[in-house]
């Protein structure tokens, strides 16, 4: 098993104890001592600035584990979207964060254009739909074919005047990739 396949990511928060409550500025994912090396890094930015400005008072940033026991697309994942909740500095919010992740591993493909909030958003549909089919599966204990999955729930498409079942087979896809769900024969079942 890799790093990356591992169940030893964590997602953090670098906290201000200034502010009562303590406040995050900074959220981030990690492996091993990973959430401690900001405290190593003298730089010029807002994040560094902000622990000066702390220690400048005799004080320490917080470290704290928000999220423990993570694969990396999880860890990715939850730190997008709570970097998404919370904001970032240069766009009105409380982090310092230098930019805001898309959740994913990085590729070597064109870079998109990606409108704030779409990737957040898009989360939290996909999470939506795992539950519908997963709801439907568990309502049907023998099993459901992809197109039965797709029919029920309305997730076909007419392209060209061809039935299309691409999102369904997305959505079994990720479900089995997370183990939540299995093929026995042309049927899927909850795991």
């Amino acid at each position: 098993m890799s790093a990356a396949e591992s169940n030893h990511f964590y997602v953090y928060a670098l906290l201000d104890p200034r502010a009562e409550p303590s406040s995050p500025f900074y959220i981030g994912k990690g492996l091993g001592a990973r959430k401690f090396d900001h405290a190593k890094v003298d730089d010029e930015s807002a994040k560094s600035q902000r622990i000066q400005e702390i220690r400048e008072e005799g004080l320490e940033p917080l470290v704290v584990d928000l999220v423990t026991e993570l694969d990396e697309t999880q860890a990715l994942r939850l730190e997008a979207q709570l970097i998404a909740s919370f904001g970032l500095e240069s766009d009105g919010g409380f982090l310092t964060n230098k930019v805001l992740p898309s959740g994913r591993r990085k590729s070597k493909k064109k870079e998109v254009v990606v409108p704030w909030g779409a990737e957040s958003r898009a989360q939290m549909a996909l999470a939506i739909l795992k539950d519908c089919v997963l709801d439907l599966l568990v309502a049907n204990p023998g099993g459901l074919s992809n197109a039965e999955v797709t029919n029920t729930l309305g997730l076909h498409s007419s392209y060209k005047g061809g039935s299309k079942n691409y999102l369904a087979y997305s959505l079994l896809g990720i479900l089995m990739q997370e183990g939540r769900v299995h093929r026995s024969g042309p049927k899927h079942v909850v795991q």
